[in-house]
């Protein structure tokens, strides 16, 4: 999308200013019709794709504008939200690998510290319940207020942020056309973040495509897809290809970045090693992968799973079945299952313009 200096344009009501902003900067609903920008704010109507789940985004709390939206992206991909300007949202979700931090085992953030894991796809959060690998996040207009404020991701403060947008004329204006006036809160903040991350769907995949009759399965594909639902469809089940249960999968422990999982939020021991399971959507551009990133193939995670599971006491039961530790695939089935995931790509998510800096 192209980008545009709105601190040399004056005055926000005079319909030259209008004009041009609503020429350049654009946004596209879940159909392909445009939505752009407009002097005065207009809701936003985010469609719930078809077998999904009820929308969790709570809309009367924080209702989707098209204002809202912009300048949710806008923030997205500001630096201005880190300690030193150099660490955005999107510098560690990265649009082509379906917002991952592609190629790194988990993120890096301000100073190039790392982190504990592996940064999560962001999409289809408006219809999720959980938004981390240990469940702590429930609220995605609460989400980046974890980034924002973590030592090793942006390592500042909603003040902080508030008085460097606030000293932005630009900022004063998109704040007002989002929330009506130039008032400028942590609050709003987070929640045009989230307006903007909300929008982020998935739903047109080679997957999807075949379901509504307008692709079809290759042989390969067609058997991959009856052996996941078979030996995998129990947890990366539904249309989101995730239960969001929490799981120990007999991964063993990192002692590198001392993460124990859902243990760290309960205190039990018997949730020791369990995170969420993840959707599956966009696996393909999504390496590398687990909570830590540890394995950069999908043949890496087939083989794990078929035998390298480890037998720990809480290992999930799925997994221990008829006295066999894992899941019994050969190496063609591994293939077939790859294949099957590979459909899962959405190529005009990872490359729609209304997601891109």
């Amino acid at each position: 999308m192209t980008n545009i200096d709105i601190k040399s344009i004056r005055g926000f009501s005079n319909p030259l200013w209008i004009f041009f902003f609503c020429a350049v900067v654009t946004f596209s609903s879940c159909s392909d019709d445009v939505i752009e920008p407009i002097e005065k704010d207009e809701a936003y109507n985010l469609q719930t794709p078809s077998g999904f789940p009820k929308m969790t985004f709570d809309v009367t709390g924080n209702p989707i504008t098209i204002n809202g939206i912009a300048l949710g992206k806008k923030l997205f991909y500001e630096g201005k939200l880190s300690r030193n300007n150099t660490i955005s949202c999107g510098f560690c979700h990265i649009q082509e690998y379906a917002f991952t931090h592609h190629g790194h085992n988990v993120s890096h953030g301000i100073d190039d510290r790392l982190g504990i894991r592996n940064a999560p796809p962001v999409q289809n959060m408006a219809f999720l319940s959980r938004f981390t690998w240990d469940g702590v996040g429930h609220s995605l207009d609460e989400r980046s207020l974890v980034a924002i404020t973590d030592i090793n991701e942006m390592d500042s403060s909603l003040p902080e942020a508030v008085g460097k947008l606030s000293a932005d004329s630009n900022y004063k204006k998109m704040f007002r056309a989002a929330f009506g006036d130039e008032n400028i809160t942590g609050e709003r903040i987070l929640k045009a973040i989230s307006q903007f991350m909300a929008t982020m769907v998935s739903a047109d995949s080679k997957y999807d495509q075949v379901k509504k009759g307008q692709a079809v399965f290759t042989s390969e594909e067609t058997q991959g897809s009856a052996l996941f639902q078979d030996k995998c469809a129990s947890c990366h089940s539904g249309e989101l290809f995730t239960d969001e249960s929490f799981r120990n999968t007999g991964m063993y422990y990192n002692s590198q970045y001392d993460d124990r999982g859902r243990y760290r939020v309960t205190l039990d021991w018997n949730e020791n090693m369990k995170f969420r399971v993840p959707s599956l959507r966009n696996i393909k551009h999504t390496a590398p992968y687990m909570h830590d990133g540890r394995f950069y193939t999908l043949d890496a995670v087939m083989n794990f799973y078929s035998e390298n599971v480890e037998n720990q006491p809480n290992l999930d039961p799925l997994l221990k079945q008829n006295g066999h530790i894992g899941i019994p695939m050969n190496m063609q089935e591994k293939q077939y299952i790859i294949a099957f995931l590979k459909t899962l790509s959405d190529k005009n998510f990872i490359t729609n313009p209304k997601f891109a800096e």
